[in-house]
C-alpha cells in the first residue's frame, strides 16, 4: 500500500519559520523523485520545489527562491521543505507527490502518488 503523509503545518506569523514532513512507505521511495506543491483557498495547484530521486538535485518555484529549501532523507524514507521568511501568500494546503524516477519538469499531473495535506497559514 502506497502511502504518502505530510506533517508539520500551522499558523505561523509572517516572518516566521516552519518545516514539513513527508512520509513515504509502499514504494522504493530512492527511485522517485519528489515534489511540494501547494493549493491557496480559492486556487488551483501550484508547483512550488522538486527534488531528484538522487537528492543530488532542487528545484523551486521564484517566488519561495532564498527562502524555501527541500531535501529528503533516505533512510528515513522522508521528504522535507524547510520554509523560512513566511509569508501570508504562503498560506497554503500543501502535498507531498512521487514520480517514479526523474522528470523533464515537475507537472503535478506526472506525478503517481500523492499526500493527503497539510495546511499552513501564515497570519498575524
Amino acid at each position: 500500500q502506497v502511502q504518502l503523509v505530510e506533517s508539520g503545518g500551522g499558523l505561523v506569523q509572517p516572518g516566521g519559520s516552519l518545516t514539513l514532513s513527508c512520509v513515504a512507505s509502499g514504494f522504493t521511495f530512492s527511485n522517485y523523485a519528489m515534489t511540494w506543491v501547494r493549493q491557496a483557498p480559492g486556487k488551483g495547484l501550484e508547483w512550488v520545489s522538486g527534488i531528484n530521486s538522487g537528492g543530488g538535485s532542487t528545484i523551486y518555484q521564484d517566488s519561495v527562491k532564498g527562502r524555501f529549501t527541500i531535501s529528503r532523507d533516505s533512510a528515513k524514507n522522508t521528504l522535507y521543505l524547510q520554509m523560512n521568511n513566511l509569508r501570508p501568500e504562503d498560506t497554503a494546503v500543501y502535498y507531498c507527490a512521487a514520480r517514479y524516477r526523474n522528470p523533464v519538469a515537475y507537472r503535478p499531473s506526472e506525478f503517481r502518488y500523492w499526500g493527503q495535506g497539510t495546511q499552513v497559514t501564515v497570519s498575524s
